[in-house]
């Protein structure tokens, strides 16, 4: 028989190892959040000799992910409300596998409507984590938006690297190089599980009074930050798609713009740690969200110059997108007032923000044609990185999401 004093004690370490699981669970998702997409650019080319389709066909696999965060983001607290955010995040889990499957089976069709459920099922995790981590860490959001957005761009570029060497393996190809990325989907539902066990929690219902509830997509400030996640969405998947372009330009050859480009995404992980915990500790990020602005300004600007600092530039252009990217992140959760609030903000922001990011290469690439040079394109990401810099200042002063009118 316990005693009065072990039962404290045994609750006290049951909830440590609720929270180390949650923890672990997190971080796990958040391995399976780029590396389903990254895996796939790499083997493009394999894809489209496959099947022999053009070269816009071929680049719509890319772009049809994107579009699916735009279509889903908006929807996703939503479902969360309904079912609870463990029973979504499972569910999500097992959609991303499934899609994962059925894109590595034969036949085209096939690949497009498993593309279609990874988007789906990545869009899902992308707007439920910041909601979690404000439920369950709140004391704790910039180091665990640190370490799941660390988690996540480790994967990414291990997605991007590793692809093609899995798909020379024996007879693996292109198939089962995108195959194995279903184990770490696995893994991560594994690991979830234990929170399947958790009694849902209601939502605390907010206090009546005597004025309406404001619709989020009328709060200024909730623009300002969709806005800012937005922007820096499209810098980042414009740059990668044009930057090596641009480099040839510069006099480098493929392989060496493509040592850039993994240069420019090495440079954004440690930034991707350290900006939410920095962001965490101030009292507002409006110098935070001035200083990501800059990183983008001197790198495109840098960039119109070349020479032999156009790595660096580079190199600024991806710390400004780890920096934006888990600020945007810390905003979801500094700026709302609850975990569903949180998720929310989350789902307007990376709707508007994937929107942009899918025709961020396209109207780049479009104004290249026009142009017949780079200058104009990155004169224009200049003037939209001033855009970014407002719209961070509005989002980084210290304030809350004010859902009631006045």
């Amino acid at each position: 028989m316990n005693s009065p004093i072990e039962k404290p004690l045994q609750v006290e370490q049951k909830t440590n190892m609720h929270y180390w699981l949650l923890f672990i669970g997190i971080i796990f998702i958040g391995t399976n959040l780029r590396a389903p997409l990254t895996s796939v650019g790499a083997l493009i080319p394999e894809i489209r000799d496959d099947f022999g389709i053009s070269n816009a066909l071929a680049g719509s696999i890319t772009t049809l992910p994107l579009l699916a965060f735009a279509l889903l983001s908006p929807f996703a607290p939503r479902i969360a409300n309904r079912f609870g955010m463990e029973v979504t995040m499972a569910g999500a889990l097992l959609l991303l596998f499934l899609g994962i499957v059925i894109r590595s089976l034969a036949g085209l069709s096939f690949l497009f409507t498993g593309t279609l459920f990874v988007g789906l099922a990545i869009a899902m995790g992308n707007v439920l984590i910041p909601g979690l981590v404000k439920l369950n860490f709140p004391l704790r959001t910039g180091i665990m938006t640190g370490l799941y957005a660390v988690s996540m761009n480790i994967f990414g570029a291990l997605g991007s690297g590793l692809s093609v060497p899995i798909s020379s393996l024996g007879n693996v190809g292109w198939r089962g190089s995108l195959a194995v990325w279903g184990l770490m989907t696995v893994l991560a539902l594994l690991v979830w599980i234990p929170q399947l066990r958790k009694p849902r929690e209601a939502r605390p219902a907010k206090k009546a009074s005597g004025r309406k509830t404001k619709s989020l997509w009328r709060s200024s400030l909730a623009w300002q930050i969709t806005i800012f996640m937005g922007l820096q969405s499209l810098f980042f998947y414009t740059t990668i798609t044009w930057l090596p372009d641009i480099l040839q330009v510069h006099g480098y050859s493929s392989s060496e713009a493509g040592w850039v480009v993994f240069f420019m995404q090495v440079a954004l992980i440690p930034v991707t740690f350290i900006m939410p915990v920095a962001a965490e500790k101030v009292k507002n990020q409006v110098g935070l969200s001035v200083g990501t602005a800059v990183l983008f300004l001197i790198g495109f600007l840098g960039l119109l110059q070349g020479g032999v600092w156009t790595p660096l530039y580079a190199a600024l252009i991806g710390m400004g997108c780890g920096s934006g990217f888990s600020l945007a992140m810390m905003f979801f959760t500094l700026r709302s007032n609850d975990g569903y609030e949180a998720a929310q903000m989350s789902g307007m922001a990376q709707s508007f923000g994937y929107l942009l990011a899918a025709i961020g290469p396209v109207a780049v690439g479009a104004f290249q044609d026009i142009s017949g040079s780079w200058t104009v394109p990155l004169l224009l990401l200049t003037a939209i990185a001033v855009l970014f810099l407002l719209a961070g200042i509005g989002a980084g002063k210290d304030r809350v999401i004010q859902r009631e009118s006045l």
